[in-house]
């Protein structure tokens, strides 16, 4: 009976039998990416974003370097200059590697005035490492996903 059992492959003819009883249509769900968005989770972290000023379109960083000191990954660099006139610092470059984030939001509760934000946009692929190292002005924007036509 076992050689019978062999040749016919009834071992693989039940598995299969299994299988296809439980994939009825009615049970099938699938998301039609990219034409439909996925819903997304309210506290969801994704993307990171340098907050600007609505009035005065600059950004809200202060240079105060307390976003990269929290970061347990060292994935952020701010780099900053004091004015001799003003006194102040000024933000002179803002990198952020988003191939090294954990999307922790460490950075983001450290920020005294809300500079960085984690967003809920989640699209972060790219061609290169190197498009993954964010620098202010990209932060500032955002990020740019292909919108697709159907």
């Amino acid at each position: 009976m076992k050689l019978w059992d062999k040749f016919l492959f009834t071992d693989l003819v039940q598995g299969l039998l299994t299988t296809f009883r439980q994939q009825h249509p009615k049970d099938i769900v699938t998301e039609q990416y990219p034409a439909e968005r996925p819903a997304i989770a309210e506290r969801y972290r994704g993307a990171p974003r340098l907050n600007v000023d609505v009035e005065t379109n600059e950004t809200l960083c202060i240079g105060c370097n307390l976003c990269a000191l929290a970061c347990p990954e060292n994935l952020i660099v701010v780099t900053t200059i004091r004015n001799a006139e003003t006194k102040k610092k000024e933000l002179t470059t803002f990198t952020y590697d988003t191939s090294r984030c954990m999307f922790c939001g460490l950075c983001e509760d450290a920020c005294p005035v809300d500079a960085l934000e984690l967003t809920q946009d989640f699209e972060l692929a790219s061609y290169t490492r190197d498009g993954a190292v964010w620098d202010r002005q990209m932060l500032e924007e955002g990020p740019k996903p292909t919108k697709y036509d159907f």
